[in-house]
């Protein structure tokens, strides 16, 4: 796969497509005298007598010591090397393509100030799948991420460790073993380098990706389970929905329609159904998985914004000049990240209430307990719910906003900070657990459909229930089941569920590109 980027423009789909492919990953050539008028622009500068922010000075609390001409390249180097302070685990060599990709995006805007063969080094690096080794952990969310950049910069100069293939190896031993030259970094090229917020953009976007995966298998199975406990579909009509407005309830409300057409279980009870209204889990999905439709989208504009940003420190404006600004400050990235945190949650709430619901037969309209064939003998799916509780309630607890716990770093320099970094960086394991919840919901949803028999479903969730079925068999007798839990989950991560249904069926990002 080969994606040429065009800074400023570059859509979610593409981001999504760096995220989850491989290949080459290439700038514009459109964009390169840009970018070589900018670092020609910071030649000029680091040959002068005018002292500049990060081109002949110190950083942060050290602005203020100016840097003589012939140590402007030693100055980059210990930048790199001092800043190489991450801790903990290792970023997904996914994530670290899309830290990569949006780098060159913002360098590509032509306003930080570095050589051509920045840019084509990082080209070369994607091209080659050498990626630099980067702890998760160390990254405020401003100056930039800082730490976490720092050991892709240093990958870079030489330094470090790489993966290639899954390999850990040298950085310098990858590149050389590829053909490429470790770069000497020029005036203010480490800054820019470090001084950004791609780390925490690529996080939250993986995170944005993964949430949006789950909560399209959410609409799945949530109709699956509409039938399952023999819901009505009433509350999916259309003007109910056209009636309040919001976007992502109208979408989520047709999405719930199309899969439910055809049904013979909700024609079966269309006459003659006692209840008046079923539990909200099933009734109001369209406003919650709507509602969250809504949050993840308006996180997708303002992700797809960031990822196309210039977010160094100083930049080289359009009129020559070369100001400090605070671009690097990654607010917008951790609001972003708790609305997506929020969305996430709030999927699989509802979802674990359906699952509640389906395993209870106080509840379930004639489903036996825990959806066992022989109930006593056989406990059924009733510990599947138990975990599905437990992932939601680990969920909850991650879901308190990470933007509004700032604290003063740097000797008091940096004094208010996002904290974008680790708020996205939860998002992994937030999702993780979703996908968990979704296809236990897949599971305790399929069974109970069939419990149905010999009245069908319709025939998208039937399509559904078939993709369930090729990987987990039906549960006729108590077994072990963490194999089935992981299975289920793994269908809502790499989309099979989902692409089990039609295309166009389940609603998009589209309205946040």
């Amino acid at each position: 796969m080969s994606i040429i980027l065009t800074p400023g423009k570059v859509t979610l789909a593409t981001l999504e497509s760096i995220y989850r492919g491989s290949g080459s990953v290439t700038l514009d050539a459109a964009f390169r005298p840009a970018i070589a008028a900018a670092a020609a622009r910071i030649a000029e500068i680091a040959g002068g007598g005018d002292a500049v922010y990060g081109v002949n000075t110190g950083f942060g609390k050290l602005a203020s010591v100016r840097i003589a001409a012939g140590d402007v390249a030693t100055l980059q180097r210990n930048l790199i090397l001092s800043h190489c302070c991450g801790v903990g685990e290792q970023l997904p060599d996914p994530i670290v393509r899309l830290i990569m990709a949006t780098k060159l995006i913002s360098l590509g805007r032509g306003a930080s100030g570095v050589r051509p063969q920045i840019v084509e080094l990082i080209e070369a690096m994607l091209a080659h799948g050498i990626l630099p080794v980067i702890p998760g952990q160390g990254s405020v969310g401003a100056s930039g991420d800082l730490a976490p950049l720092a050991h892709m910069a240093a990958a870079m100069i030489g330094e470090g460790r790489v993966r290639v293939d899954g390999v850990d190896m040298a950085a310098g031993d990858a590149l050389q073993r590829h053909g490429l030259e470790p770069v000497v970094l020029a005036a203010k090229e480490g800054l820019a380098l470090i001084n950004g917020t791609q780390v925490s953009t690529a996080l939250a976007l993986a995170g944005l990706f993964r949430a949006h995966r789950a909560s399209a298998a959410a609409l799945v199975t949530g109709a699956l389970s509409t039938d399952a406990a023999m819901g009505s579909s009433a509350p999916f009509h259309e003007e109910i929905h056209l009636l309040r407005g919001h976007q992502g309830q109208i979408d989520a409300a047709t999405a719930l329609r199309g899969l439910l057409a055809g049904s013979q279980i909700r024609d079966s009870h269309l006459e003659g159904d006692e209840r008046v209204q079923d539990p909200y889990c099933i009734r109001c999905q369209p406003q919650v998985d709507g509602a969250c439709l809504d949050l993840l989208r308006q996180a997708g504009r303002t992700l797809r914004i960031e990822a196309n940003a210039v977010t160094d420190n100083p930049l080289v404006l359009s009129d020559g000049q070369v100001l400090s600004g605070g671009n690097f400050h990654a607010e917008p990235v951790a609001l972003a990240a708790d609305q997506i945190a929020l969305a996430v949650c709030e999927i699989g709430a509802i979802a674990q209430r359906r699952i509640a619901l389906l395993v209870d037969p106080a509840l379930s309209f004639g489903l036996p307990a825990f959806l066992a064939r022989n109930p006593g003998l056989n406990s059924g799916l009733m510990i599947a719910e138990v975990t599905s509780a437990a992932l939601m309630s680990e969920n909850k607890q991650m879901s308190h906003p990470a933007s509004v716990d700032s604290t003063p770093t740097s000797a008091n320099q940096e004094d208010h900070v996002s904290m974008a970094c680790h708020g996205a960086r939860r998002l992994q394991l937030m999702t993780a657990n979703l996908f968990g919840i979704v296809g236990i919901e897949a599971l305790t949803a399929a069974q109970g459909v069939e419990f149905r028999h010999p009245l069908k479903t319709g025939t998208e969730l039937l399509k559904a229930q078939a993709a369930i079925r090729s990987r987990i068999a039906t549960l006729d007798e108590d077994r072990y089941m963490a194999n089935d839990l992981a299975a289920a989950a793994a269908m809502v991560e790499d989309g099979s569920l989902t692409n089990a249904v039609s295309r166009g069926l389940l609603p998009t990002l589209e309205d946040a590109a």
